[in-house]
């Protein structure tokens, strides 16, 4: 029999539906019990939206004028990528394709767009200290990323002399749950660790399960510090720090059950 080191261990798994199957399939395969429970819906812009719908397009039309184009997450890599497959049937000539982690990168591989990437890193901070991005003077750069993101990589890049646009592909949304099923989840059996990657996704469980001891005491693994300094801030009191927000790295900061 395969080695469980996680057997007796109920996780809680809460990335969006389209990708917790890879998540939830590692754990069964350790031995713990894997609930899913979404904490964040991927809702793209629609043609019916339409001042951003012409936002987006009119940005994508002009791939071609930019030095770099950015993907900040593999949601904003796979829609993006399928909005350059509509408008694009050979990829413009000339342009970075600049990925924020491995995991961006591959689903931009998938849409056949190599693009670069820091190893090891998982975050804005990571990239911008790459050496593509450190003389950028008059140059244009696209994110692409979803509505309401993080600005940290924006402002640097015009601090030092880029001019930097948005495409904001899509929107993220908070599910509605039952109380109940809130209940069964979380509460009636116990938890022995969550699994959260995006401080979003933490404010989001809080508002749905509130702020229980039970909740609050349970082992909580993290991404980065960043996402650690919220939870403690919303008074979570056992957090861990994984080594980055990919499957391997959340999964094996877990602890074996006693």
């Amino acid at each position: 029999m395969a080695e469980q080191p996680l057997h007796g261990m109920r996780v809680l798994v809460t990335r969006p539906v389209h990708q917790a199957r890879s998540q939830i399939e590692r754990l069964h395969t350790l031995g713990a019990e894997a609930v899913a429970l979404p904490l964040l819906e991927i809702v793209p812009v629609t043609e019916a939206e339409h001042v951003a719908f012409n936002a987006i397009k009119s940005k994508i039309l002009d791939l071609d004028l930019y030095t770099g184009v950015i993907f900040v997450s593999p949601n904003a890599a796979r829609i993006g990528g399928q909005w350059i497959d509509a408008y694009w049937p050979q990829l413009p000539i000339g342009v970075h394709w600049l990925a924020i982690g491995a995991a961006t990168a591959d689903s931009l591989e998938a849409c056949g767009i190599p693009a670069h990437y820091v190893n090891g890193g998982y975050d804005s901070e990571a990239l911008l200290c790459d050496p593509l991005l450190q003389q950028v003077a008059e140059q244009r750069f696209l994110i692409m990323r979803g509505e309401g993101g993080r600005e940290l990589l924006a402002d640097t890049l015009r601090a030092r002399g880029a001019q930097v646009d948005y495409a904001d592909l899509y929107r993220r949304t908070c599910p509605r749950y039952s109380p109940d099923l809130i209940k069964r989840t979380i509460f009636a059996q116990g938890l022995s660790a969550i699994l959260i990657t995006s401080g979003e996704a933490l404010s989001n469980l809080l508002e749905l399960a509130g702020t229980e001891p039970d909740l609050l005491s349970t082992e909580l693994i993290v991404p980065s510090q960043r996402i650690a300094a919220i939870a403690e801030a919303r008074g979570f009191t056992r957090i861990r720090i994984a080594d980055g927000p990919d499957d391997t790295s959340m999964i094996r900061a877990l602890r074996p059950a006693d």
